[in-house]
């Protein structure tokens, strides 16, 4: 959850996780992170970069409203690139490859999680979650 000051009052608020929507392993790993983490918790909201890159009426408010985490599948970084291209601000991006790099994991199926995925995707909803917990908001 993200605490936003305004002034001396401390409010809560929901964060939108923006998550890549490639067809790359990294990009399933990261789909699923965000859509886990989006289920457990209701203070965290799912954008689907679908309606985003069509336009979809009435999605905008919705990208207005809230603070929102890029969860890139690759180097691409195509999720922040594309929210910007809409003209919609994030408040900072993650990249699954960079994640993972940093351990021995790997994901390798595009469509499908195998147990090695299933890690990948801990993995990630660990670093999302202390991402999130670091964030705070003036």
């Amino acid at each position: 959850m993200i605490i936003i000051k305004k002034g001396s009052v401390v409010m809560e608020e929901k964060i939108a996780l923006a998550a890549c929507s490639g067809m790359s392993p990294n990009g399933l790993v990261a789909r699923v992170a965000v859509h886990d983490l989006a289920i457990d918790d209701v203070e965290i909201l799912s954008i689907c970069m679908g309606s985003t890159s069509a336009n979809v009426t009435g999605f905008k408010r919705m990208l207005d409203k809230y603070p929102i985490l890029a969860i890139n599948g690759c180097e691409g970084n195509c999720v922040g690139k594309i929210l910007e291209q809409k003209g919609v601000q994030i408040i900072d991006e993650l990249n699954v490859g960079d994640i993972l790099a940093e351990t021995e994991h790997k994901a390798n199926d595009a469509a499908r999680l195998d147990e090695e995925g299933e890690i990948c995707v801990k993995i990630v909803k660990d670093v999302i979650e202390n991402k999130i917990n670091e964030l705070e908001l003036d």
